[in-house]
């Protein structure tokens, strides 16, 4: 109730104008960097082999999104933010970074042409063992496709039996083992979910871009970051292979794509105090977490930065909302 609530009231034409009056009264407060998180762009069903949960915003959604934020704010890049860290320059008052994770191919396909249209930076987070090998699917999706089966009316856990023979029980089923599973250490959490999918989930195209097209993307401008090479959340996982797989990644992408900054997403928002110190002394100058909020450059650890992440119902005035400090306590009303 109280979500619906605070949803009926950031849709509302007076919401909207306090948010306005707040952007402007904001105008000239430098140093703050909202950091927005994006997965998939796509229309609902247009890949039903795929989470619904990871989708950010139809096309349309996001091109409303993307014009307010050109109009009423200032798009940096990851370049911008690095420069303004290392005392190279401060950043603009009403600063945003908009990020990408995972390199979904619906990025390109949807996403990109209308950032490259209205001329807004924005950096992909690519976990790299997935280009060019479509066999590899994200845990989530493989786990979607396993309880979309219509064949598959039940499903025994260790925790008890769970129903799927409605739409309804397959949502809630879904919803529950996704929390399952990241609560578990990493390899078991693989082992179980290889258990649980077998063969189910093997996707009919590739769901990640391959590496021609991230070559082609960064050569129109846009900025690629490590994001581990399997997806693991490295928080789970020894402290020298989450070093393995953060520096893996961006080697990876160097090596395949060129010159890229040493940025890293945490895969999940997998992070503790000892895995951001190791990736420091790795050589990563930002890391980006799933912490909600936005940052204060002059206070903020760069090697653990907040985000806002975009859900599919986030009304645009609410996003905008949450992108300033003095309204950015919506989030928890709102959060999906």
């Amino acid at each position: 109730m109280i979500r619906r609530a605070a949803v009926a009231l950031a849709n509302s034409a007076a919401f909207a104008g306090a948010v306005g009056l707040l952007e402007r009264l904001d105008g000239r407060r430098s140093g703050t960097l909202a950091v927005l998180t994006y997965h998939r762009v796509d229309e609902p069903g247009a890949r039903p082999h795929l989470s619904p949960a990871q989708l950010s915003a139809t096309p349309a959604t996001f091109a409303a999104q993307m014009r307010a934020l050109a109009a009423r704010w200032h798009v940096v890049s990851a370049q911008d933010v690095l420069d303004a860290v290392h005392g190279s320059g401060p950043l603009p008052p009403r600063a945003v970074l908009i990020t990408f994770d995972d390199a979904y191919t619906d990025f390109a396909e949807h996403a990109w042409p209308l950032l490259r249209q209205l001329g807004l930076p924005v950096t992909l987070f690519v976990p790299t063992a997935y280009p060019d090998h479509p066999a590899r699917v994200f845990w989530w999706d493989r786990l979607y496709a396993a309880l979309s089966d219509p064949a598959r009316e039940a499903l025994d856990t260790p925790g008890g039996r769970i129903a799927l023979g409605t739409p309804t029980e397959r949502r809630r089923a879904f919803k529950r083992l996704r929390e399952h599973v990241k609560a578990l250490d990493h390899d078991a959490a693989m082992a179980w979910v290889e258990d649980v999918c077998g063969e189910a989930g093997a996707p009919a195209q590739p769901t990640v871009l391959g590496w021609d097209a991230l070559r082609d993307l960064a050569a129109q401008g846009v900025t690629l970051g490590a994001h581990t090479q399997t997806h693991p959340l490295i928080n789970r996982v020894s402290l020298a292979r989450a070093r393995a797989e953060a520096l893996g990644s961006l080697d990876d992408l160097r090596r395949a794509v060129g010159d890229v900054p040493p940025i890293f997403a945490y895969p999940s928002g997998g992070v503790s105090a000892e895995v951001a110190a190791e990736l420091g002394r790795a050589g990563f100058a930002l890391a980006f977490t799933t912490e909600r909020g936005i940052n204060d450059l002059h206070r903020a650890d760069p090697l653990r930065l907040r985000r806002i992440n975009v859900g599919a119902g986030t009304p645009l005035a609410a996003l905008r909302a949450q992108m300033l400090p003095a309204t950015a306590s919506l989030a928890g009303a709102l959060r999906r």
